[in-house]
């Protein structure tokens, strides 16, 4: 196996651990990330919906192994789930403790990306492929 597969599984696993438990600690009401939420404005309605689609997203990776196309799009719906909580723990001047899984699935979830030979961005400035850049 490839470094770079390597890295790609390495950074898949530590994304869907991290999001798994977050997901699931919000289902099922843990005292812990309940009072958390609720310390920055988010009530149990919204506590539990943004734990079902972290879950959904882990399903999403899950499935992802075995059709690649799907695992992508679980990274891409799962991103704004972390920048936003890494934006939350700064912007209320939380503790490196506090904010680290944040920051950690945002990172890992580019490098998941980065390291999938299958996923590509394409920057063209608006040209369509027969055009010349000037």
């Amino acid at each position: 196996m490839s470094y770079r597969k390597t890295v790609h599984w390495a950074a898949l696993a530590g994304l869907a651990l991290i999001f798994g438990q977050a997901g699931i600690e919000k289902v099922v009401a843990s005292p812990g990330m309940v009072e958390g939420m609720a310390s920055i404005g988010f009530g149990w309605t919204w506590t539990l919906l943004i734990g079902i689609a972290e879950v959904l997203g882990v399903v999403g990776l899950a499935l992802g192994v075995l059709h690649p196309a799907i695992k992508n799009v679980a990274v891409l719906w799962l991103l704004p789930f972390g920048v936003g909580a890494f934006t939350v723990h700064m912007s209320y001047h939380h503790g490196f403790r506090d904010y680290w899984q944040s920051m950690a699935v945002c990172l890992l979830s580019a490098v998941v990306l980065w390291a999938d030979e299958r996923f590509k961005v394409v920057l063209n400035g608006g040209r369509t492929a027969g055009e010349a850049s000037t």
